[in-house]
């Protein structure tokens, strides 16, 4: 009978002690980076046209997971009237993390959307660079978009809504 009651006893401390210890949380598994980083940014967006300002405005973009370690950015439209750029997609940029910080870097970019005639235009975009760190975004690159002669470099810092 003793020793049915010590095993009992022992049985019962063991279970508390095992089950009121937890896990660190070290030993959870980190989100792939692209999931760290996915969701919409609002911010400034600088537009320099031929080293000239064009536009600076608060502007929306998308970061879409599309892989645990690839990202496609949706750059929202811009401009007014026939002057308007259409809101276009950089697709599959690279995604590394290092410490607290994840790029993004993409050397070229090509893709077409439709303007506001319905005509489609071609779009280059070139010099991709993502720096996240916690809830905020810097993006820059270049777009050739269509016909246009010069080369348009923008600078995009926001924040995850």
């Amino acid at each position: 009978m003793k020793i049915k009651s010590l095993t009992i006893a022992l049985i019962a401390s063991l279970a508390t002690v095992l089950g009121t210890s937890s896990c660190s949380s070290d030993d959870e598994p980190e989100a792939p980076v692209a999931a760290q980083v996915a969701g919409s940014y609002t911010g400034n967006e600088v537009i320099m046209v031929d080293n000239e300002e064009s536009s600076n405005e608060t502007k929306t973009y998308e970061i879409t997971k599309v892989s645990d370690t690839s990202v496609d950015m949706t750059v929202p439209e811009w401009g007014m009237g026939m002057m308007t750029i259409p809101s276009f997609v950089v697709k599959n940029i690279p995604l590394a993390k290092s410490g607290n910080t994840i790029t993004g870097k993409l050397a070229s970019y090509s893709g077409t959307v439709k303007n506001a005639k319905g005509e489609e235009k071609a779009y280059v975009v070139s010099n991709v660079a993502l720096i996240f760190n916690d809830k905020t975004v810097v993006a820059t690159y270049s777009l050739k978009y269509g016909n246009m002669p010069f080369l348009m470099t923008t600078t995009f810092t926001g924040t995850l809504k």
